[in-house]
């Protein structure tokens, strides 16, 4: 049985510059602060296809073709922006809708209260919590699952992780390497799970999460090593 500190330790070593793009993301600084792009990076991610190979190249495709061009310059130009314009670009309509449907909930939260784009977002997370997710009314999109959910969380300033499958698989593999333990069958007890071994060993629950990603192998490196220029940019 080794220490969790010391397996955790381990991991973590491997991901030079994570703590920068996690303080980042939590001061919802991703994409130059740009939360329309923060909203479709989520959306297009709840469908599961590789994040940086996939989803990151579409997103960063979607500001060439939408945002540099003037179209879409804030939540409300998001929300109603119709599948037809960008079904060249993005063709799974479930998720656009995600698109639309969280960016005009965010867009009418902040225009009630007189709040910017970013400022809704955080607004949102901020009062958004963990364990009556599905009544929250992001989590009541469909298509929007937990993942989805907390994935927009920590993009609004909130250091929490998603029960995403990879997550799991590294999370429940540090675990067993440290003799620990804790649930992590169900969703939202396995965020708690995270958050209890951040608070265990000193690091960020967000950045558990992250790592779990970016020491994936790809080829000869880990996604830390091949991705770590997008990193800066996303």
């Amino acid at each position: 049985m080794s220490d969790l500190s010391e397996v955790v330790d381990s991991y973590m070593e491997r991901t030079e510059g994570l703590k920068s793009f996690c303080d980042r993301c939590l001061r919802t600084e991703r994409y130059d602060g740009n939360v329309v792009l923060m909203v479709v990076d989520a959306a297009f991610d709840s469908i599961g296809l590789n994040y940086f190979n996939s989803i990151v190249p579409k997103v960063l495709e979607f500001e060439e073709k939408f945002v540099k061009d003037g179209s879409v310059q804030s939540l409300e130009d998001l929300g109603n922006l119709p599948h037809e314009r960008v079904e060249d670009l993005w063709a799974n309509e479930r998720s656009w809708n995600v698109v639309i449907s969280v960016a005009s909930h965010l867009h009418e939260l902040g225009e009630g209260r007189g709040l910017n784009d970013r400022q809704a977002l955080r607004t949102w997370a901020r009062n958004a919590d963990l364990e009556n997710w599905s009544g929250n009314p992001i989590g009541k999109i469909y298509g929007v699952g937990l993942t989805t959910y907390q994935y927009l969380r920590m993009m609004g300033g909130v250091d929490t992780a998603m029960p995403d499958k990879v997550v799991k698989r590294v999370i429940g593999k540090i675990l067993e390497e440290a003799g620990q333990n804790m649930p992590t069958e169900d969703d939202i007890e396995f965020v708690e799970t995270v958050d209890r071994i951040a608070f265990l060993t000193g690091y960020r629950t967000i950045e558990l999460c992250w790592m779990t990603w970016l020491v994936q192998s790809e080829g000869e490196k880990i996604r830390m090593e091949k991705y770590g220029d997008v990193l800066g940019r996303i």
